[in-house]
């Protein structure tokens, strides 16, 4: 190959050598390493949250998202909003570049799916068990190595707790609590995530959020009479479950219930409010949660 041409093939950055896509196209390649101007692989809209933070770690080239992708923040100045995760203007996505969409069977519609202008590229996330998989089919589409790297760290860290032999059945070793509202007085039996008020929605075993806590050692419940199908039931709180043995489990998002902590707290429940993000955001965000809680039980048992 001839020698770098510096008017044309690259520019120095904060001391560092950025290549031009000039130079990459006459490279004749790609090397998956998220170059920023490389002319090859996808261009993403990314219609799921945890997936954007995800790509952009990954160096994908994100090109179009919602507006509740909300990290990383200096990142997503740049990169404009075409939607939110059930709905979406494509007029919006005109002229980004775009070659694919990426979505989830959780967090889209089917609609969104049917209209798309563009192929899609979904997943289906409903358990811990699915996310390395994940990684690892958007690893081979996006062409980047990075994926894959998240993907076997994934895999790692799940079944390096899934062999844990510890494991933290007792409230004042739960993770991810942002500040408890009513401690327990004695040891619950049963946790209520609650996502929604208004009506009451709470979330079901069988979900991402569920098997990550299965994975921690705490047990989901729902309630028998939560109305409909959905992993995510309405219900009445106080006909359904026992504020003597139930500890209710705030989520931070998507319903501000930080907001309201005076009237929660009343309620006749132990509760807390929880980060929501690490709870949901499947992939970076949950990712450094779980190697969090993997470093600490390696560490030694908890007093």
């Amino acid at each position: 190959m001839t020698p770098l041409d510096p008017e044309r093939d690259y520019y120095w950055e904060e001391g560092k050598m950025v290549l031009t896509a000039h130079f990459l196209k006459r490279r004749g390649y790609c090397c998956e390493s998220g170059c920023r101007h490389c002319p090859y692989g996808e261009k993403v809209i990314s219609l799921v949250p945890s997936w954007t933070e995800t790509l952009l770690e990954a160096g994908v080239q994100v090109v179009g998202r919602t507006r509740f992708c909300i990290h990383p923040a200096e990142a997503l100045r740049s990169i404009p909003a075409v939607g939110g995760t059930k709905s979406v203007d494509w007029s919006k996505a005109q002229g980004l570049g775009a070659t694919v969409v990426l979505l989830d069977k959780e967090e889209n519609t089917l609609p969104m799916h049917q209209s798309s202008p563009w192929p899609t590229h979904v997943t289906h996330i409903t358990s811990v068990r699915d996310v390395g998989p994940a990684l690892e089919g958007m690893a081979q589409r996006f062409q980047r190595r990075a994926l894959r790297d998240l993907s076997r760290r994934w895999k790692g860290v799940v079944e390096g707790l899934s062999q844990s032999p510890q494991k933290l059945p007792s409230w004042r070793q739960l993770p991810g609590v942002l500040e408890w509202w009513r401690t327990p007085t004695t040891e619950p039996l049963n946790y209520v995530y609650v996502i929604w008020s208004q009506p009451w929605m709470v979330v079901r075993s069988d979900t991402f959020i569920g098997s990550l806590f299965d994975l921690l050692g705490y047990s989901l419940i729902s309630a028998p009479s939560g109305q409909g199908d959905s992993r995510y039931p309405t219900v009445d709180l106080l006909k359904d479950f026992d504020p003597e043995t139930t500890c209710l489990l705030f989520s931070s998002e998507p319903y501000p219930f930080a907001r309201k902590k005076g009237d929660l707290a009343q309620q006749p429940f132990a509760s807390a409010l929880v980060d929501g993000e690490v709870y949901s955001w499947f992939g970076l965000r949950s990712l450094r949660f779980l190697e969090q809680q993997f470093s600490l039980r390696s560490a030694g048992p908890v007093e």
